[in-house]
Order: structure tokens, then sequence, then C-alpha cells
């Protein structure tokens, strides 16, 4: 099998990669820096540049699966040149991909897996949400994750099994929001954001690849929501990451003032509340290796500690 993978370098698709590699399946990616570009047996880069609708068709040569992760990352200050980037990059990405596909003709792909987001779901503390939800979230990044899936839907003209991932919060000890949330708290200075009665629909950052691969090996279509079975409070969430590292929480919760004059709009990520399911994938046979907070806080923050105790060395 040979997949061809755009936003490789990024957090979950430098997983995904690993997963590819570790099951002997060969490894295209995009690049937009020709500099950059590095290739082995098993791994192989081509360019492209999306902002341009540039890319090297030669990227599609005997491949069987395309992911895609492609677009910057929601975690910066919503100023508007960031939010035309924001969105500009997940659309261009798929323009570019859909345009390159037609000029090679399609091949032997047989499944197209996307990145999505659960920033599609209203805003809300009581609801459960699963993929049949028809409403959008009236914010900024809802708009965002309208546009991008209308996008993915333009692949239904190929003749290959289409899929989404809603992406929740990743959690990695690499990159994303445990490492910040992280520092603080192990500086005894952690607290929750708001009241902290938002839900965080969290995943493991190796069961978000494996969700990635389990949907292509198994050429699944429509939309699964890529987080894990058991979603917790931004409370339990903070309490939890503070319990792993065996530090305490005296301060009280931050308020949401202070986190707009800080961060501005993009604070509302820090606010927002969407309780997702993760059923549906897990009735297709998936099985977490990592199906509550604990586990999973225990193996990340385990794994920072190994880092750091390298790093002193």
């Amino acid at each position: 099998m040979k997949v061809l993978i755009t936003g490789a370098t990024g957090l979950v698709g430098r997983e995904i990669v690993e997963c590819c590699l570790s099951k002997n399946f060969l490894v295209h990616y995009l690049t937009t820096s020709r500099d950059k570009i590095e290739s082995t047996k098993e791994c192989r880069g081509f360019y492209w540049n999306p902002s341009k609708g540039e890319i090297d068709v030669k990227c599609f040569l005997g491949v069987t699966s395309i992911i895609n992760l492609a677009g910057s990352s929601i975690a910066t200050r919503w100023t508007p040149e960031n939010k035309r980037q924001i969105l500009d990059s997940r659309i261009n990405s798929l323009k570019t991909l859909r345009n390159g596909l037609q000029q090679f003709g399609g091949g032997e792909i047989s499944s197209f897996i996307s990145a999505s987001a659960i920033g599609i779901y209203p805003n809300s503390l009581s609801n459960y949400y699963t993929e049949d939800e028809k409403e959008v979230d009236s914010s900024f990044l809802g708009d965002v994750v309208r546009a991008w899936e209308q996008e993915i839907d333009a692949f239904k003209t190929f003749n290959f099994a289409l899929s989404k991932i809603r992406i929740g919060l990743v959690l990695s000890e690499k990159k994303g929001a445990l490492p910040k949330l992280l520092k603080p708290i192990q500086h005894y200075l952690g607290a929750a954001f708001g009241n902290g009665a938002q839900w965080q629909s969290w995943i493991h950052v190796k069961d978000v690849a494996r969700m990635f691969l389990f949907v292509m090996e198994n050429n699944l279509e429509g939309i699964f929501n890529g987080v894990g079975p058991n979603p917790v409070t931004n409370t339990k969430m903070v309490r939890e990451i503070a319990k792993a590292v065996d530090r305490p929480l005296f301060l009280p919760n931050i308020p949401v003032i202070i986190m707009r004059l800080i961060l501005g709009k993009m604070s509302y990520l820090l606010f927002a509340s969407q309780r997702v399911s993760s059923k549906k994938i897990e009735e297709e046979g998936f099985v977490f290796l990592f199906p509550n907070i604990r586990l999973a806080l225990k193996d990340l923050c385990d794994r920072v500690s190994i880092v750091s105790t390298h790093n002193k060395k």
C-alpha cells in the first residue's frame, strides 16, 4: 500500500507517517519547501504550493490512498489576515489536490480521508453530538469547518471511498494543547478556564493516527468523530493533568475576560463546549488504546518525564 499524506509534518501527520511505516506502507508526502524534500525508499517528498494551485502530479504515482491534513493552525490570534489564512489554507489545499487528481486521472486510488474538526458542532453544555447533527456552530470556527467540509464533498465525483474525520482536542507530549496546559501546572500556576464546565472532547495522538489508518484500511465512507469515548470538562482535564504530574491546584479559575484580553477572539477555543460521541467508529470495530483521560495522561506525562530526564543528562 502507498499513501499520499498532506500535512505530514504536523502533529497528527507525523504520527500517521510513523504508523504507516510501522505497517510497511510506502509514504508520499507533499511539502511547500523544495529545499526540505527528502526521499528514501519508504518515504518520498513532492513539491506543491496550494496558494498558487501548483502540485507535482507524480506524487500520485502508485498511490492507493490519500490522507489530507493540510491547514494552518487555528491556535493563533484571529486577526483578519490570520482568519483568511486559516480558511484559505484548507480550501486551496483541497482544490489543488482535486485539480491534480483530475489531471492525473485517478490511478489506483481507493480511498480519500480528510481531516475536519468538531468545531462544526454548536457550543453547548448539554448536547451530546453525533455525526448526524445538522446544526453548525455560529462562530468563525463553525464557518471554517462548514466551508472545509463542502470542499471535501467536491471529491465525491471521483470513484473512491470518501470520508471525513472530525478531530477533537489532540493530546500529545510533543505539541498542541497538552504542553501548554502542563507547563503552568508544573509551576503551580494551573487553573481551569471560566467556570470549567465546558466539555472537551479529546483524543490521544496515537489513537487519532490509528483511526485514520483504520478508516483507510477498511475503505470506510462518511463522517467519523475523531474523539475518544469519554469527554471531560475543562475542570476535570486540569485536575487530571495535575494528578498525573503530582502537583496541587491552588489558584481560582481564570476569568473569561482575562483570556479574551490576552488572546482576543481566539480565546473562544478555550471556552467552547462540544461533547462529542465516538460511538460510530467504535461500531465499525475501532478499539481505543486510551479510552479514558487518566490512561492517556499517564502515558503522555510519562513520556514527558523520560524526555526531560534524557535532556538533563
